[in-house]
């Protein structure tokens, strides 16, 4: 499935005031400002309220810088958050923050509807028994001025923010007029009151719960972001409207913590700071503190009704879930997402309904916290992106944006992650479960993005450091892991040989494909099919859920390539140390077959050859209904370790779960049963390998009689074997077919030297 951010509607095109700094700015300083504010400082103190603040910016400071860096390196589109994290972190992760930012920003839609009613009962108690009417009446007014378009809204803003700055003027004032240097040192430490004087059993308000009412206040950064796909120059307006818009209101809710802490005690700021602020407004001018918060307040909500629908319409039009893709159509004048915009007036009439029909704070605090868990797992993600881009060094990251480094990303989006848990740890987990659910159920789906993300260029950056500092160590038996080169030819024909030599990397090791293929007389036709093979093993390796590697060469002589092969291919300093080949049942195949083992062999890697069934019946998938043996027959240390070590690995695969690992071996006389079975049995325990001993007595039989009537029955067998010379190849061949006749899969091994693989 493509993904795919196409539209042919055209949008709006409003410039970095209009678009970003006045909407931000508008939320930031909206209910949070007149109705929490004080509480926090009445409850926290107002050094804890400065420390909250401090805290609660610097979190979105940082992200705004993260925001800054990644919106100056590319086309910014609509989508605002969702598309930035999207086309770094991919489609999953920009898909499941996506539909978490769209819940995010549609609660935010009653949480200030909430908040303006709780101011307008406030000021006109008289409508108290009409609360809920009063809800749904504003939730319904936004929605046609929001459906209306974003002109109409934003132009509506401009009034909205003159009435605010009055309200502000009019109550710092007041409140400059009546502050107290003794009343700033009486509330300067916290006070931290009941949560619900009629429930003591809740407790108090803490720190962090405090914080987690206040945090909303700070998270209208989004509400320009969420604009992009209207700003005319988003890569200009996203970075510079923003930074303004945090400073602005920095200054803005600082000037009201230390006025506010002087001027109202404490039992004021806790019980009812809305209406302090009012009393205490200049000449009396209460009102236009009423109007202020009004507006605040609505416009608040007006800027969450214009970001949500935005954030749904751009997930949609990525086709990541097909049952968001209705949501992707946008009107033909001005491209304004009018179905979803629908669903966020679902979204916030059930949540008012759920209020019910008294005021008095508890609904607001409730959808409070939830909306700050949302925000700050959103946050995160940005800044995750932004450190992925920096870190990763990709060279098509070149932002425009200076003031950032990688590590303020980190800090930030490990600080989102901390304060997330510091808030309510359960609520955190229950949130990152939620997402990584999200994130699980869109990696299912097929999807071919048609856009490019940071994560390869992340992970390349790992990788090559990485493989920088393990070619400096030194190697070592302990750490040995399995590196296979397993020459598979057209893998459709040899999926049983590539089953085998995944089962024997069970994720500890590489798995590589190999495919030689004849040379032609026409180069380009050469790298044509050469292409084609590659693509073959990839689709092949998808289809099959194979974690393996292709290697695909195209030589004139079948052994010379082979050669060159083993010799060339690696990943920096991993290179085979194992190569894989199938037996064959015909003499003069076998005879290239030894040729080609003679190759590896000189080049340094073990040997391993995997034998099916003479009649070709291959066992590719055990069944678990019943044990399971694999059997490996000890001849000696110079096979018998490799043959272990990579018995015991192909029990660590689910397929083999069941099985019983046996370690065989043949004795000439009663007299060495003993010592045979203790030897074996040490080396086994050393190795820490759950493996059964069985020591035979050959009493006069041959070991391909013993052979058959003990493993003919298992599911896999292991045997050592040495390397014939040419005038032994018949008689060398003619002696294994004997071996392996009757006989389940067998995996026949050369070791080359004596390395302890079992340390």
């Amino acid at each position: 499935m493509a993904l795919d951010q196409g539209n042919t509607n055209v949008g709006n095109k409003f410039g970095t005031f209009a678009g970003v700094f006045t909407p931000s700015v508008l939320t930031i300083l909206g209910v949070i400002l007149f109705i929490r504010a004080g509480f926090v400082v009445g409850e926290a103190g107002v050094f804890g309220a400065l420390m909250i603040l401090l805290i609660a910016k610097s979190i979105t400071s940082l992200t705004a810088l993260s925001i800054s860096a990644i919106s100056t390196n590319m086309e910014v589109r609509g989508g605002g958050a969702y598309f930035l994290i999207s086309r770094v972190l991919g489609p999953e992760f920009g898909g499941a923050i996506g539909i978490a930012l769209f819940f995010a920003q549609a609660l935010s839609v009653p949480f200030y509807i909430l908040g303006f009613s709780e101011a307008l009962m406030g000021s006109f108690p008289v409508l108290i028994p009409y609360y809920l009417w009063v809800n749904l009446g504003a939730a319904a007014l936004l929605f046609v001025v929001a459906y209306v378009g974003a002109n109409w809204a934003i132009k509506a803003q401009y009034l909205i923010l003159a009435m605010l700055v009055f309200a502000l003027l009019i109550s710092f004032a007041g409140m400059a007029l009546d502050f107290s240097p003794a009343t700033l040192q009486a509330n300067w430490g916290p006070g931290y009151s009941l949560q619900d004087a009629a429930q003591p059993g809740l407790g108090k308000y803490s720190f962090w719960l405090v914080f987690a009412i206040y945090f909303p206040a700070v998270t209208g950064i989004l509400a320009g972001v969420n604009m992009s796909g209207d700003l005319k120059d988003p890569a200009r307006s996203i970075p510079r409207g923003t930074i303004y818009a945090l400073g602005v209101t920095f200054v803005v809710y600082l000037i009201l913590i230390l006025l506010s802490g002087g001027a109202f005690d404490r039992a004021e700021l806790i019980g009812n700071p809305y209406q302090a602020m009012k009393d205490h407004a200049l000449f009396g001018m209460g009102f236009a503190v009423a109007g202020g918060v009004f507006a605040a307040s609505l416009s608040s909500a007006l800027g969450s009704y214009l970001g949500a629908p935005r954030i749904l319409q751009a997930v949609a039009r990525d086709r990541i879930l097909g049952v968001i893709r209705p949501f992707a159509k946008g009107s033909a004048q001005g491209d304004e997402p009018r179905r979803a915009l629908l669903l966020t007036g679902v979204v916030t009439l059930l949540v008012l309904l759920w209020s019910g029909s008294s005021s008095g704070g508890d609904s607001l605090n409730v959808v409070a916290s939830v909306i700050t868990m949302f925000f700050l797992y959103t946050y995160g993600m940005i800044n995750l992106a932004a450190f992925i881009e920096a870190f990763g060094r990709n060279p098509s990251f070149r932002p425009r944006f200076r003031f950032f480094h990688w590590s303020t990303a980190l800090l930030s989006a490990l600080a989102c992650l901390g304060v997330a848990l510091l808030i309510d740890f359960g609520a955190a987990i229950a949130a990152a479960l939620i997402l990584a659910g999200l994130l699980w159920y869109i990696r299912r789906r097929d999807l071919k993005s048609t856009f490019g993300d940071a994560r390869r260029g992340f992970v390349y950056t790992n990788v090559r450091n990485n493989l920088l500092r393990l070619a400096n160590m030194e190697e070592d038996d302990k750490n040995w892991r399995p590196t296979i080169l397993v020459f598979t030819g057209n893998p459709h024909s040899r999926e049983a040989l590539i089953t085998y030599a995944v089962w024997m990397e069970a994720g500890r090791g590489i798995v590589l494909m190999a495919n030689i293929l004849p040379s032609g007389d026409n180069i380009e036709q050469d790298v044509r099919r050469r292409q084609m093979a590659e693509n073959q093993f990839k689709e092949f390796c998808r289809s099959k859920q194979i974690q393996a590697f292709p290697v695909v060469a195209i030589g004139d002589n079948k052994e010379s390539t082979t050669a060159h092969l083993i010799q060339s291919t690696s990943i920096g300093p991993i290179r085979p140390n194992i190569c894989m080949f199938g037996w064959s049942h015909e003499f003069q195949s076998a005879q290239s077959l030894l040729n080609l083992l003679r190759i590896g062999s000189a080049n340094g890697v073990s040997l391993v050859m995997v034998a099916s069934p003479p009649d070709g019946q291959w066992i590719l998938r055990p069944t678990q209904h019943q044990k399971l043996y694999i059997d490996v027959w000890w001849r000696g240390k110079s096979n018998g370790r490799l043959m272990i070590i990579l018995a015991h690995l192909m029990t660590r695969n689910w397929e083999w779960s069941n099985t019983e690992l046996r370690i065989f071996r043949v004795v000439e006389e009663e007299a060495g049963i003993e010592p045979a079975t203790a030897s074996l049995t040490q080396l086994i325990d050393e190795a820490r390998v759950d493996a059964k001993v069985v020591t035979l007595l050959r009493e006069g039989r041959s070991f391909r009689d013993i052979l058959y009537q003990q493993s003919s029955w298992s599911e896999c067998v292991f045997l050592g074997f040495d390397l014939p010379t040419p005038e032994r190849e018949q008689q060398w061949f003619e002696s294994y077919e004997a071996l392996l006749k009757g006989m389940p899969p067998t995996v026949l091994v050369h070791a080359l030297s004596e390395q302890d693989v079992l340390t």
